[in-house]
């Protein structure tokens, strides 16, 4: 992420990474926080999220009911999601890859992080709140976008992947992925 840069960021939930972005990116760069509509229809859905909006100033939060009539003012420099493609994955994520592809201009990055599966493809996506690593590289790659870097930083072999990261007892095993729009 560079000052100037033009970022989406999928699902912020409560604006962890929104804020990073926001400063990294700079006066001269912009966020589009897209919150899913079921979010931001429950009651203070948006509380959050409006305020960071409000504090950084380059922060536009749009509210998004599905990524396949999901139109922004300009092609983005990078499609940010932490932690919630496996949400994705129990829906139509191949519009929403196919959406990013198409939102980002020509050389620009998706990045995906989120708590593994190994071995379990698409199958822990709604039960355990996790995914594949190998089914998210298959599934952006069919999209267009090539793989460039992963990173095991944020590996915890301490995990058993068998619980919810909200009911396990300590840090996930996660994985993080960037992919390249080719040029």
């Amino acid at each position: 992420v560079q000052r100037g840069d033009v970022v989406a960021e999928i699902a912020p939930g409560g604006g962890y990474y929104t804020r990073i972005l926001s400063q990294t990116v700079g006066a001269e760069g912009k966020v589009y926080a897209l919150m899913p509509a079921f979010f931001a229809n429950r009651p203070g859905g948006l509380d959050g999220i409006n305020a960071i909006a409000e504090r950084y100033g380059n922060v536009e939060v749009v509210v998004v009911e599905g990524y396949d009539t999901l139109s922004l003012p300009k092609p983005v420099d990078l499609v940010w999601i932490t932690e919630n493609y496996h949400d994705l994955a129990n829906g139509n994520v191949a519009a929403t890859n196919s959406w990013a592809y198409g939102a980002l201009e020509p050389g620009g990055i998706y990045f995906v992080e989120d708590h593994a599966a190994p071995g379990t493809g698409l199958s822990a996506t709604s039960t355990l709140h996790r995914i594949d690593p190998v089914a998210v590289r298959d599934q952006v790659t069919e999209a267009g976008f090539v793989l460039e870097a992963e990173s095991d930083v944020l590996r915890n072999p301490a995990d058993p992947h068998d619980a919810s990261p909200r009911d396990f007892g300590g840090v996930s095993d996660k994985f993080a992925l960037r992919f390249r729009k080719p040029r």
